[in-house]
């Protein structure tokens, strides 16, 4: 993978990490429901995935 495209790639990865914190910054403790849990959960398969993603082209 060229450096412009690892540079995209890790934009693409932080901006995503971003959103993570937020949702989870977002989320009140004590009124958490699954669906919440859900969402966060998935939202880390989705940057674990794309971290694999990121080695493998390397």
């Amino acid at each position: 993978m060229d450096k412009p495209q690892t540079n995209s790639t890790i934009e693409s990865l932080k901006s995503r990490l971003h959103q993570f914190l937020e949702t989870l910054d977002s989320i009140e403790p004590e009124t958490a429901d699954l669906q919440d849990i859900d969402h966060l959960i998935s939202m880390i398969d989705e940057l674990e995935e794309q971290m694999d993603k990121m080695k493998t082209d390397n």
